[in-house]
């Protein structure tokens, strides 16, 4: 898709969104603790200003703040729900600093690199959410959220394709993906047993879909979806 292709996505989407109702918030929610902690992290690391993507974005700018304006919306959203679930936002998390610092670490190419890890990681932690927190509200909130997110991969992937990935920034790739995945694990291990997601399971998804991501920056999008596993109900792992 060129630049004016993922504007009009990125509008449409924008369009629908201010058109649809609100998730039913005075519903409240009901989360495991060890599930709200992991939640407010998460809420942190969308709440992010944006600005400099934006600045780096060049001819996508105009797609680009389409998109921070989704991520600020996935935080307003987890915000919520954390509020209907009793508990309060954090203001600010270890793991989301270090995020930010290695992004920003050396250019635009990094930046996008980096940023596609979290989106991957991203597309299996709200899956898991929505399919094993047994809260209606949850599910909402989490399914609006993973419906952007699974936009947002090819979107990145697009971009990062016109800059070029080989070699030995290939395997820096790997390396920065599998400590993410690692950070993930240690921090959110236990809000993803809950939601019925082992940690391995997990890991080897997020992987898989990495190893794709490869693919479609250097080759171009594949027609085969890369796997998805599914929460299983609690008990049976």
């Amino acid at each position: 898709m060129t630049d004016m292709d993922w504007y009009a996505e990125f509008a449409g989407q924008a369009r629908r969104r201010q058109l649809r109702p609100e998730p039913e918030w005075a519903c409240g929610a009901v989360l495991d603790p060890v599930v709200v902690r992991s939640v407010q992290r998460f809420q942190v690391g969308e709440s992010g200003d944006g600005e400099n993507l934006i600045a780096s974005a060049g001819r996508h700018r105009a797609a680009v703040e389409l998109f921070v304006e989704e991520e600020r919306t996935h935080a307003r959203l987890l915000a919520r729900l954390l509020e209907a679930a009793g508990a309060r936002t954090i203001d600010g998390h270890w793991s989301d600093a270090l995020f930010i610092r290695v992004r920003r670490a050396c250019g635009p190419r990094l930046e996008l690199m980096v940023l596609l890890i979290a989106e991957v990681v991203a597309l299996g932690y709200y899956r898991a959410l929505r399919d094993g927190a047994g809260d209606a509200l949850t599910t909402e909130v989490a399914a609006r959220i993973l419906a952007d997110e699974e936009r947002h991969v090819p979107f990145h992937v697009d971009r990062l394709r016109e800059r070029g990935i080989h070699g030995f920034v290939r395997a820096v790739w790997r390396v920065l993906t599998a400590g993410a995945v690692g950070i993930v694990l240690f921090g959110h291990g236990r809000a993803l047993r809950g939601l019925g997601v082992p940690r391995i399971a997990f890991a080897a998804e997020t992987w898989a879909r990495f190893e794709q991501v490869l693919v479609d920056v250097h080759r171009g999008p594949s027609p085969v979806p890369g796997p998805r596993l599914r929460a299983r109900p609690r008990g049976l792992v």
